[in-house]
């Protein structure tokens, strides 16, 4: 899927990368051409010009500039139009105004940071995975840092995605077979470690459990294996997981970040520039590609946050040069 990270000095989700801190910083974006993927075959001309309507996104850029040489892999978006996008250059949250496309650094993070998946809570709390064995906790209204969480060993491991599900925040390592559930809140708790069971099999020098959400019923994972390319369905009481059965095609290779929306499963699969979207039975155990979302303006996304009509990503270039100097964007596809 992508090239190992190493463990010093400034790991990162993909690769390692010298950054220096970026300064807070304010961007203006130009107007851009409408997302070219063709719209869900559910959905009517009408509904989709009325859920615009009602969200405000009708003029809103469907493109905005990222700061230069940010390194963006993770998005998280609540219920208010502000989107957060992480940086694997320095650990830095952007937070940027969909309705504008214009960002300001909400959190500038520091010297061996990474800041790669990320969600909000209801709460404003910004849960972060942190790549190096951590997980932070940044309020999204202050940029405060709440609280940092030592998951696993900085070596050996790679704290990649988060998903919200109940009373926790849980995280996968691309590099073990374990997902870490979180104590959501500004109070400590118990860090539960919930090793994976029944199909899984952890392969060697490559990333394995990436992407994460929770199942339609509310009672486990899904967890996208990157590697070669599988869904699982994980218990959530015992780790054990239940590869799920594709129909339509025979992998998600480069499966990365996922969104969910009832039994509608979005898979963004960076390197093949696409999402392709997958319909899950009642047990969450099949699930058979409806379609596939592509866009001349991806550029190796990686995740996706919604708001309103529209999903929102980050590209995060890996194909590009990642250098101070190199620009980034993230784009907005209507679903």
């Amino acid at each position: 899927m992508t090239p190992t990270p190493t463990p010093a000095p400034t790991p990162s989700r993909r690769t390692v990368l010298g950054g220096t801190a970026l300064a807070a910083l304010t961007l203006t974006t130009t107007a851009t051409p409408t997302a070219t993927a063709a719209p869900s075959a559910s959905a009517s001309a009408s509904a989709s010009e009325a859920a615009k309507s009602r969200t405000g996104e009708e003029g809103w850029p469907t493109e905005y500039p990222l700061p230069d040489g940010w390194l963006p892999e993770g998005i998280a978006i609540g219920g208010k139009p502000y989107a957060y996008q992480g940086s694997r250059a320095n650990g830095g949250i952007l937070r940027t105004d969909l309705r504008t496309g214009e960002g300001t650094v909400l959190y500038a993070g520091g010297a061996g940071q990474v800041s790669v998946g990320l969600k909000l809570d209801h709460d404003g709390l910004l849960y972060v995975a942190g790549s190096t064995g951590v997980a932070r906790v940044v309020d999204s209204r202050t940029g405060e840092l709440v609280t940092t969480h030592q998951l696993s060993p900085a070596t050996g491991h790679f704290i990649n995605d988060v998903t919200l599900l109940d009373d926790r925040a849980w995280f996968t390592d691309s590099r073990d077979a374990v997902l870490y559930g979180v104590p959501r809140g500004r109070a400590d708790g118990e860090i539960r470690a919930l090793p994976l069971t029944g199909d899984w099999v952890q392969l060697p020098d490559v990333n394995n459990a990436n992407g994460i959400v929770g199942t339609p019923d509310g009672r486990g994972l899904i967890v996208v294996k990157s590697t070669p390319g599988e869904l699982y369905n994980v218990n959530l009481r015992t780790g054990h997981a239940t590869r799920i059965t594709l129909v339509g095609a025979s992998d998600v290779v480069n499966g990365d970040g996922l969104y969910r929306i009832g039994r509608t499963l979005y898979v963004v699969q960076n390197r093949l520039n696409l999402i392709s979207v997958w319909s899950l039975d009642r047990t969450a155990t099949t699930a058979t590609l409806t379609r596939t979302i592509t866009d001349p303006r991806f550029d190796v996304p990686t995740t996706a946050a919604r708001y309103g009509d529209r999903l929102y990503l980050v590209n995060a270039r890996f194909t590009s040069p990642q250098l101070p100097e190199t620009t980034f964007t993230a784009v907005a596809v209507s679903i």
